[in-house]
């Protein structure tokens, strides 16, 4: 079913900084989510991905059996005629795989309206984001893995469709489990489906965005240094502190030990005492 209202999509710079909201076009953003043609063409994606290699031999494909294993009558036996019949061990397969085909054909239009619904039902998720652009001059996976976990989305499944083939942003995510890069012209009902946070590259949908400053992530650099420092400082203090604590046992424990000599002085006498009574 189709909704007349217009769907907005949160905009980011390629480093994750927040930009005002876009509208998405509404030619392929109306609402409408179809799902049985999304089944469908979901379905016809994972049976184009066979192979179709099971193989299994019949009975005239299998070696030996060409001979009669006894004769028909007077042997008590149950008659045979060879011993790769199906019900004998080592025998043929009946009705077992062969190689074929698992393709399904499914019409463009029918695919390009699957492939409408997903996006429409990522859209009223909110689970798209336009990037402005991506300009990548070399592969960065770091660079990939920080624009992720700005977007708190590192943690989900990520796919990421730029304007047209870029390799060196393929490059980027192709080391990140949860990343797909792939342009958005070879995109299908799967792969959006497939991914929990779709983010688009603004020139694909046929949006210009202006650039704008890019604000670097200083304070949770600060925080993060601050957390590892924390249990060193705490360490440190500890260390001063014990010193003094150690201290005072060692002073209560010399109170004991001398009352025990004085103790022991007087017990040593009164034996020799007796002694010279004798």
């Amino acid at each position: 079913m189709a909704d007349n209202t217009t769907l907005q999509a949160a905009a980011y710079t390629a480093q994750g900084t927040a930009r005002d909201s876009v509208a998405l076009p509404e030619t392929l953003f109306d609402g409408t989510v179809n799902m049985p043609v999304m089944h469908q063409a979901v379905k016809a994606f994972l049976a184009n991905q066979r192979q179709g290699n099971a193989s299994t031999k019949i009975r005239k494909y299998v070696t030996g059996g060409n001979q009669k294993p006894w004769k028909q009558k007077g042997t008590g036996r149950a008659r045979a005629g060879s011993a790769r019949a199906p019900h004998w061990v080592g025998g043929g397969t009946v009705f077992g795989p062969i190689p074929r085909s698992y393709a399904q054909y499914v019409p463009r239009q029918v695919r390009a309206l699957a492939r409408k619904s997903a996006l429409n039902a990522r859209a009223r998720e909110n689970a798209i984001f336009i990037i402005d652009r991506f300009e990548y001059d070399a592969p960065k996976t770091s660079r990939m893995k920080a624009l992720v976990e700005r977007l708190g989305v590192a943690d989900k499944k990520v796919l990421i469709l730029t304007d047209g083939a870029k390799p060196n942003v393929f490059l980027s995510g192709r080391n990140l489990p949860t990343v797909h890069v792939m342009p958005y012209s070879d995109v299908s009902t799967y792969h959006i489906l497939w991914s929990d946070v779709v983010l688009i590259e603004a020139g694909a949908l046929g949006h210009t965005l202006a650039p704008i400053a890019e604000k670097e992530e200083a304070p949770r650099a600060a925080k993060r240094t601050a957390a590892k420092n924390a249990p060193k400082a705490a360490a440190k203090v500890a260390a001063k502190k014990a010193p003094a604590k150690k201290k005072a046992p060692a002073a209560a424990k010399k109170a004991p030990a001398a009352k025990k000599a004085a103790a022991k002085t007087p017990a040593a006498k009164k034996p020799a005492a007796k002694k010279k009574g004798k």
